[in-house]
């Protein structure tokens, strides 16, 4: 078998090509697009393609590979096989963790897949902090990651604030109403080509947080349901079947913790293998520095949340530590690690003791300290109901759903016993 060939992106091509964006969180992803074209990139966010991508995934990655690198494949060559673009003239981008999980080696199944097709020239950018690939025409530039970083807090604050008032709101569609209009303006600010205003943006995040607590409400007490799990599969609603819509369907709350702690996640990981796995002290600092940094940036929403009427704070990457470490070691680093722990304990903390975890079937990280730890966590938490649903081209959406809903059955009962 030959190598597979990496075609560089080049400063020449950032003028004149479109590079495409699998989808991944639709209520981040959407603020993306003007950050990279406020910097000079061309890019496009894939819409979500639902069973059509993983089809199409299916023709160009083994089905032995998880779920997710199914739909990010499968959404890439969708797009490049639809006939909308200029091949000679399109480029992909995509994340790299660095990690053990499969999620490192989706670039591989990229440039496999695009190779497959008879579309070897086809350039794939690496972004990651880890020096894996480089690329002369793409650069993360102070600018960029500067707009970047505001997109995800303000997709943060919309996925927070939204899905917990929806549930409750006294008049239909006025949740949705009011995350479009603040959308748009985020969208307007974060595309700004001047010199982005920290204290506007710290600002809007009040407004935003404020807009929404004040939405009219009703007094209705509802089961609270956390959604934690695999990154793509808790994020994409094609991949978890559309959870948040049908939990609210069912009376339901979804509380789905923030994306940024991921990101901060995989700072913290750093301590551990500075301490334990030889990995240098400076990397240790680098890496606490950039905590320190999304703390900043975080600040103001975080603070505004703690005096509102009806949201809670983001939590702190170190609590969510010390809350899984006496469970799972913080050595447990690939695909969510630990992290999927402590966001469980962190969401039954808040009151969302109704938890699904969502994972690829045969995700084995997510298996261990997902699935693996929930007999421990109602051990420790006798009224926390969770429920670990497999989500797979060949999984069953009725198990889903039956599962899913005998857990809200619980719920329901558990909240009248509390209400009674």
């Amino acid at each position: 078998m030959e190598p597979i060939k990496k075609v560089p992106f080049t400063k020449e091509m950032k003028k004149d090509y479109t590079i495409l964006i699998p989808q991944m969180s639709p209520i981040h992803f959407d603020l993306l697009t003007p950050a990279f074209r406020h910097c000079g990139y061309n890019v496009e966010i894939l819409p979500e393609m639902g069973k059509q991508a993983v089809d199409t995934g299916l023709k160009y990655v083994n089905n032995d590979a998880c779920y997710p690198s199914l739909i990010v494949v499968g959404q890439i060559m969708e797009a490049l096989l639809s006939g909308k673009y200029d091949l000679n003239k399109t480029a992909v981008i995509i994340t790299q963790t660095g990690g053990g999980c499969r999620a490192t080696n989706y670039i591989g199944f990229i440039r496999r897949a695009l190779t497959k097709a008879g579309h070897p020239d086809i350039p794939v950018i690496s972004i990651n902090m880890v020096g894996l690939e480089k690329n002369p025409g793409f650069k993360l530039t102070p600018s960029l990651i500067q707009h970047g970083l505001y997109a995800l807090e303000f997709g943060d604050i919309f996925m927070r604030c939204l899905y917990r008032v929806r549930p409750y709101e006294k008049v239909p569609g006025s949740a949705n109403a009011l995350h479009e209009k603040w959308k748009k303006r985020v969208i307007d600010f974060v595309g700004n080509t001047k010199i982005l205003s920290h204290r506007k943006y710290r600002k809007m995040c009040r407004q935003i947080i404020r807009d929404f607590d004040n939405l009219p409400m009703t007094d209705e007490k509802k089961p609270r349901v956390g959604v934690v799990g695999e990154i793509l599969v808790k994020f994409l609603p094609a991949a978890n079947n559309y959870i948040v819509d049908l939990l609210e369907s069912e009376g339901a709350e979804a509380v789905v913790p923030d994306l940024t702690d991921f990101l901060l996640y995989c700072c913290y990981n750093q301590n551990f293998k500075a301490d334990y796995l030889g990995a240098t002290a400076k990397s240790k600092r680098i890496n606490n520095m950039l905590i320190r940094f999304f703390e900043w940036l975080r600040k103001d929403a975080r603070d505004e949340l703690a005096k509102s009427k009806h949201f809670e704070p983001t939590a702190y990457i170190q609590d969510l530590a010390k809350q899984a470490e006496h469970i799972v070691s913080c050595g447990n680093q690939t695909g969510e690690g630990w992290f999927l722990t402590g966001e469980m304990l962190e969401l039954i903390a808040q009151g969302a003791t109704n938890i699904v975890c969502a994972q690829p079937f045969a995700c084995l990280p997510n298996h261990i300290v997902g699935k693996g730890v929930i007999k421990e966590i109602r051990h420790e938490y006798p009224g926390a109901n969770i429920v670990a649903i497999d989500y797979d081209p060949g999984a069953s959406e009725v198990n889903q759903l039956n599962r899913i809903k005998l857990m809200l059955s619980t719920a329901q009962k558990n909240l009248k016993k509390t209400n009674s």
